[in-house]
């Protein structure tokens, strides 16, 4: 099947490079943010600058219909050293896009083109050029900032590559798809001291490791079967030298779930075991516990409306419906809250081995942007479709 917008190439991977060679980190991406101003304006664009610090919204109005949608891409990179070896690797160093932003916003970009040469709608598109997905969480400063107060919209869209998937393939699914995300610092007050007198200390580590254990429990024996949850310790720090136990130890877990009492649950079970395992070896624990992102839940109408919209662009024996949500999270989750939409995933795999996202040899497969450019187009068309 013919893909529109293929002629385009040459111009789409040109912006899409251009984005990879000057990634930015949430927060700090000014120089993304005049790029894509730059090139909205000289579409013709009403651009408005400055929601969420360095987000903007790009608003262009057709015909007398009130309606308007919302189609949002994400700008910001990731503090990875790249290892594409790739001619247009980024020039940050210790910075680059490896998620695959400088391709939502390369394709958005691409369709914003399109929309205004072909005016094939009848209402208004915003383009919300997102900062923060990784880190800050952007489209809740948006929000913040009245995002959708200022720009009214009825529904709005956003997709995620995936090298997970087939190229190619659309993945969609209605309810949750991504999962909240809470992040967890525990820090274990011991009493430091000579290695070879423990006696005379209370040592960190070794209670740090109980509690490491006994968090293993959490979800296997305090969250129903059925329920969804993951609790990792990604990280545990303490001392540095073999012949000396240190004051404390700290470690850094990630909490995923989607039901709120599940989360609740998690928090309390994660706070009575610290403290309890800490008090059984004689020390205290220090916890900072933050919520971050809410689940990402779809809505079934525009989840509906996207399917059907994948399969007249990429064709039906390509379009899916997700067995299960990713554990992963998702900011547009907060979008998703004040208005209806859909959050849907576009595979990118080039083989059965490419490289994970927020992997240091991750790129973006090119072929994709012009798959990115006629979804995009034809949700904008098809659900501002003039009477």
């Amino acid at each position: 099947m013919t893909i529109p917008f293929s002629n385009d190439m040459p111009e789409l991977i040109a912006t899409r490079r251009y984005l990879h060679q000057h990634p930015e980190l949430g927060l700090s991406e000014f120089k993304t943010s005049d790029f894509v101003a730059e090139q909205l304006i000289s579409m013709g664009y009403e651009v408005t600058r400055g929601l969420g610090r360095t987000g903007l919204v790009a608003s262009l109005k057709n015909g007398t219909s009130g309606r308007a949608i919302g189609i949002r891409a994400d700008i910001d990179a990731l503090p990875i050293h790249e290892e594409t070896g790739a001619e247009y690797a980024s020039l940050n160093e210790g910075l680059m896009h490896a998620c695959g932003h400088d391709g939502h916003t390369a394709m958005l970009l691409g369709a914003a083109k399109a929309l205004a040469e072909r005016r094939n709608f009848d209402g208004t598109v915003h383009l919300i050029f997102q900062p923060a997905e990784e880190n800050f969480g952007g489209a809740k400063l948006m929000l913040e900032d009245g995002l959708f107060k200022r720009f009214p919209c009825d529904a709005v869209f956003a997709l995620h590559n995936d090298p997970g998937i087939p190229f190619g393939k659309i993945a969609v699914k209605e309810g949750p798809i991504m999962a909240a995300v809470d992040e967890c610092r525990l820090i274990v007050n011991g009493r430091g001291g000579h290695g070879a007198e423990p006696q005379d200390t209370a040592d960190p580590i070794v209670a740090g490791a109980s509690i490491i254990m006994a968090l293993q429990t959490v979800v296997s024996r305090n969250i129903h079967p059925l329920d969804q949850a993951v609790v990792t310790i990604g990280a545990f720090n303490a001392g540095k030298a073999s012949n000396v136990i240190p004051e404390r130890a700290e470690m850094d877990l990630t909490i995923r779930s989607f039901d709120p009492n599940v989360r609740d649950l998690l928090e309390t079970r994660i706070r009575q075991i610290a403290e309890g395992q800490a008090a059984s070896y004689g020390m205290s624990v220090t916890i900072e516990y933050e919520r971050g992102y809410e689940p990402t839940i779809n809505h079934t109408a525009e989840t509906d409306f996207v399917r059907d919209v994948a399969k007249s662009v990429v064709g039906e024996d390509k379009v899916f419906d997700l067995a299960r949500a990713s554990m992963g999270s998702e900011d547009f989750a907060y979008m998703l809250s004040e208005v209806p939409g859909t959050y849907f995933l576009l595979g990118t795999a080039k083989t059965d081995r490419d490289p994970p996202l927020h992997h240091p040899r991750f790129d973006f497969n090119d072929d994709a942007l012009p798959i990115g450019v006629a979804m995009w187009v034809e949700i904008a068309e098809r659900y501002l479709k003039p009477a």
